[in-house]
């Protein structure tokens, strides 16, 4: 086991055992611990006393004892955890690079705590990789969506989920807390970026490799083989960074030529009757990510926005706690901007948020101007002077007013509407007349250095 599959292990099993997930210094201790650290040297990396650690550590193993029906300490916690591994067989595989296998036969003890119903799975044998999937530290107020994707997925066996917004503003954070609390609800668990994507073809070697499949000659013999495997197992899947798929300088969602077929495979995940889920999760959607009646098409789309608490600015080291929530509404409650400009008010205000908020000026730094920079790279040019334009309005602007300042035909100018808010960079207002906007972050950035890319 590695020490994110045990930090997994005992977060789901402290959660069925309390109802709670491991908090930071819980999640630091089982990890010191099982690296083999005192006491001293958890407390110096997650900033708390030694004598803190240490009471919040007996808490923890007393909780685990319970748990597991052990005498649980820190002295025996990595010997009782590795002898669960010991007894192993080749029914339950995690990860393709981890030979962390547990025999049905042996498990018993470790399902009453998980309280895994093994009949909601059709064979006996599983296969779940997640060696690149994230570990999630903090997960706040996504609660309302955290339901709907289980509802979407559990209850109403939606076949293809896209989960959309911009660049950190938490999507992958919720499939993967989604996939912590329901690994038991699947025989097949795959997890892939296509951060830097590989042909359709190569990834499907890479999945029937992960199920022990022996592989088709063809790619369609592949599809097909796939296919296959999803009506008969349940399986779940998840493609991060999707994005990566389609062409700079196009609307939204136009695929590489080099990546075409994956239009295909995605349509055919969503007519293929089966017991399968894919989750796509990408900054901006395309025409397989949206169908026209979710009633009928098992087909779900996800957009996320901001998050509005306080607690997204926890152990940052500011100050004036009762002025937090401003500073969050100013960055629109997107996590990275908020991390970034919280290291920001550390060195240039000793995290002093009043003053900060006091000068009345939305900073951008330099993570966020890199960001916009690679972004508005990707629009296509009528995309980037109706964006230029829009920036200079503070207020939402009506449509027709938009357009009689841009020298662009009807087509242009309606298709980059679209495909802007299809990349989460423009918002329609739905009021007594529809309007649109910008996001004051945004706006910001353009009004600065959009001069840049208008000469």
């Amino acid at each position: 086991m590695n020490v994110t599959e045990v930090s997994q292990l005992i977060d789901r099993l402290i959660f069925e055992h309390t109802g709670k997930h491991l908090d930071d210094v819980q999640t630091a201790i089982v990890e010191g611990t099982w690296q083999g650290q005192t006491y001293e040297e958890i407390g110096q990396e997650c900033k708390r006393t030694k004598n803190h650690v240490r009471d919040v550590g007996y808490q923890l193993w007393q909780l685990l004892s319970e748990a597991l029906g052990q005498d649980i300490k820190k002295s025996n916690f990595r010997s009782n955890l590795e002898r669960f591994s010991i007894k192993s067989s080749q029914n339950i595989c995690i990860g393709t690079n981890h030979n962390f296998n547990f025999n049905s036969s042996t498990l018993t003890d470790i399902d009453k705590k998980y309280k895994i119903n093994h009949k909601n799975l059709n064979t006996s044998s599983s296969y779940i990789d997640l060696t690149i999937a994230p570990k999630i530290i903090n997960f706040y107020d996504r609660e309302t969506e955290l339901k709907k994707l289980t509802n979407w997925i559990v209850n109403q066996n939606t076949r293809l989920i896209s989960v959309l917004g911009l660049f950190g503003i938490g999507k992958t954070t919720l499939v993967k807390r989604f996939v912590d609390l329901n690994l038991q609800q699947f025989e097949v668990i795959i997890w892939r970026s296509l951060q830097f994507p590989q042909s359709l073809n190569l990834l499907l070697d890479d999945l029937l490799n992960i199920v022990q499949q022996e592989i088709k000659e063809t790619p369609e013999g592949k599809l097909r083989q796939l296919l296959d495997f999803f009506i008969r197992k349940k399986c779940l899947i998840i493609f991060d960074d999707i994005q990566t798929l389609f062409m700079e300088g196009q609307y939204s969602g136009q695929y590489k030529s080099e990546y075409q077929d994956y239009q295909n495979f995605f349509k055919m995940i969503t007519e293929i009757n089966h017991q399968s889920h894919v989750i796509l999760i990408s900054q901006e959607s395309c025409s397989e990510m949206h169908c026209p009646d979710e009633r009928v098409y098992p087909v779900k789309c996800l957009q996320l926005s901001g998050i509005e608490n306080i607690k997204l600015l926890k152990n940052q080291g500011l100050k004036y706690e009762y002025r937090w929530l401003d500073l969050i509404k100013l960055y629109e409650g997107h996590p990275v901007y908020l991390k970034d400009i919280a290291s920001l008010l550390k060195d240039v205000y000793s995290g002093n948020v009043s003053e900060f908020l006091a000068e009345n000026h939305l900073i951008i730094t330099k993570m966020m101007q890199y960001y916009f920079q690679q972004l508005f790279n990707r629009l296509s040019p009528q995309e980037q002077k109706l964006l230029l334009e829009l920036s200079q309005y503070d207020n939402p602007v009506a449509r027709e007013q938009l357009k009689q300042k841009l020298d662009l035909s009807p087509s242009d100018f309606i298709n980059s509407l679209q495909s802007l808010q299809q990349r989460y960079l423009v918002k329609k207002i739905d009021e007594d007349k529809t309007l649109f906007n910008l996001s004051p972050v945004l706006r910001e950035y353009l009004k600065y250095w959009g001069k840049d890319y208008s000469k």
